[in-house]
């Protein structure tokens, strides 16, 4: 939930304008103005937190109004004239003279504006995802191609080059995240596609551990700060509710690339030979190439942010002038916050040490440091699970995809259950529930499962297509920010969580442990069930942070809480006006 304000109007004058309030600067420019409120009837009420909405309603709109000529213009805090100059957007602000509370638009302009932003960014956004998972993701079909034999090193070895990667990721993910918010995502995500391309293609070169490690560990660094990256520049267009069906959808082509890199890696692995080769070489030579092509392009496709889209190559631009006026209006009437900033404004020391120590996300931190955990282990090893269990490399490359398939699919309905329940923490319960019976089998039965080929597999199809609520708390830190400060930071910081979380499980299936892992089982099994605590908690917290910070709010009169407002400007998420999602 977003900041909050009681809305008054002056209900006696009724002009008929489809432009409502009127705006009055001062001549200086400045963000200081005074509203007219002439027409409060042409606004649409806050969305009802109890409708219910289809998958597909929630990624078109979650409005079914039949008019589609009607006003869709959702009332904001804009529309209070005491309250409204105190959340208007800084005067850096790269979108500001499209800016303008007055703006009205209807239901069909609003749907064909995201369905044109959806075709002219978020589409290529799915593509830079796939390039980046086409490139961190071919390690499993390599190792399904003796990699390990071939460059003479064992399982342990394996695990510490997946951590080199996890600590090259760490390293750059903050300093990337503060670069890209300097240079812009639209110029430093094409330049980080292009490295790590270079670094996965180096991969065709290497002969021994060293190598092995070296690779891992700078395609980690130059993939570090891409996910932030991508979710911070997706904010700039879309609203918070429309976010996580997008994200959703961000990670099914994470799960959709695996699938057709294993369809890629079935055909090159058959190259093994060729040049005197091993397949996987040639691997991840073409998947690098694949990459390196999308970066270049990406510097095409690429615009700085809504009314910034006009370029050498695109002279008209993405979006006409109403367009941009209606994409700029919608998504501060919807979080005024992300006026904060100009989109090519650096995060200096004080605000990154301000956005560390936020407290309000430590919950979401801890759960992303532990619920992909139960999971991880069996996922990184089912290529050499399978290959254990006496599958061939060409079957344990086909046998991978519809637990791919399975999963992403899961991701996709579990994120829209977080929608139409309105409800993270308790959804996010669930899903740890759906591992912890599966690993309590796994580590009763698995002497026997490990003589039943096909019953091993199908214990891995169903563990490991558990619901991932990865997309929901992605949305989650972008919704608890409330500033474009610790929108940036926050991404980054959870994505370190998500790195953190691997080091840690790529530690829990030991050489010593094979080929049933029951102590390792025996500690995902805890840790299971320690996510599902921390679920619990965080709803608590959130539930007792929003009753305080309401509790307080409502107490104020108008001229307290102008003043309030006035003098806690930039205090984010800490501000009495913002509630919290749980």
């Amino acid at each position: 939930m977003g900041a909050t304000s009681e809305i008054t109007s002056e209900s006696d004058s009724h002009p008929s304008s489809e432009r409502g309030p009127s705006v009055e600067k001062k001549a200086d420019d400045s963000p200081e103005y005074e509203i007219t409120v002439a027409e409060a009837g042409d606004l649409v009420e806050p969305e009802d937190p109890d409708e219910s909405y289809g998958f597909f309603q929630l990624l078109k709109g979650k409005s079914g109004h039949h008019d589609l000529d009607a006003t869709a213009t959702v009332r904001s805090v804009f529309d209070d004239p005491a309250l409204a100059r105190y959340y208007h957007p800084t005067t850096g602000y790269e979108n500001l003279h499209r800016f303008d509370p007055s703006e009205r638009w209807t239901y069909r302009e609003e749907r064909t504006v995201r369905r044109k932003t959806d075709w002219k960014i978020f589409v290529w956004i799915l593509v830079m995802f796939f390039g980046l998972n086409i490139d961190r993701g071919n390690l499993g079909n390599a190792v399904a191609d003796n990699l390990l034999d071939d460059i003479n090193i064992n399982t342990n070895d394996y695990n510490n080059a997946q951590n080199m990667y996890r600590v090259g990721f760490l390293i750059a993910e903050i300093p990337s995240q503060m670069i890209g918010k300097w240079l812009g995502p639209d110029r430093w995500i094409p330049v980080q596609i292009i490295l790590w391309s270079f670094a996965s293609g180096g991969q065709f070169f290497m002969h021994n551990r060293a190598g092995f490690f070296a690779c891992r560990f700078f395609i980690g660094l130059f993939m570090g700060g891409f996910i932030p990256d991508s979710i911070l520049y997706l904010s700039y267009f879309y609203k918070k509710s429309e976010m996580p069906i997008r994200l959703a959808l961000f990670w099914f082509v994470d799960s959709m690339s695996g699938v057709i890199a294993s369809f890629i890696a079935y055909g090159v692995l058959h190259m093994r030979g060729v040049d005197g080769r091993e397949g996987w070489r040639w691997l991840f030579l073409i998947e690098a190439l694949i990459s390196l092509v999308i970066g270049i392009l990406s510097f095409l496709f690429l615009v700085p942010g809504p009314s910034q889209t006009k370029t050498r190559w695109y002279p008209k631009g993405y979006f006409t002038e109403r367009e941009e006026k209606i994409i700029v209006n919608r998504v501060l009437r919807d979080d005024p916050s992300k006026g904060g900033m100009h989109n090519r404004q650096p995060i200096t020391l004080p605000m990154l040490w301000r956005s560390l120590k936020d407290y309000d996300l430590w919950p979401v931190y801890v759960i992303g440091m532990l619920f992909e955990i139960p999971t991880a282990p069996p996922k990184t090893y089912l290529t050499l699970s399978l290959k254990a269990i006496k599958f061939t490399t060409f079957q344990v490359t086909l046998l991978s995809i519809p637990v791919t398939v399975f999963a992403s699919i899961n991701l996709l309905w579990i994120t829209w259950l977080t929608e139409r329940f309105r409800d993270i923490s308790i959804i996010g319960v669930f899903s740890q529930l759906w591992t912890l019976p599966l690993l309590i089998i796994q580590y009763k039965t698995g002497a026997s499962l490990s003589k039943d080929h096909w019953g091993q597999y199908a214990l891995s199809f169903v563990l490991l297509g558990w619901p991932s609520m990865h997309a929901a708390h992605v949305s989650w830190c972008s919704r608890l920010s409330n500033s474009v400060r610790t929108r940036a930071v926050s991404a980054a910081l959870y994505n370190i969580t998500i790195q953190l979380s691997g080091i840690a499980s790529s530690n829990i299936y030991r050489d010593d442990d094979k080929p049933l892992y029951r102590r390792g089982n025996k500690q995902l099994i805890a840790i299971n069930a320690a996510t599902v605590v921390a679920y619990i908690l965080a709803k608590a917290y959130y539930s007792w942070r929003n009753k305080q910070k309401q509790v307080k709010w409502n107490a104020m009169t108008k001229d307290e809480k102008a003043r309030y407002l006035e003098e806690h400007e930039n205090s984010g998420n800490k501000r009495l006006d913002f509630q919290f999602d749980s």
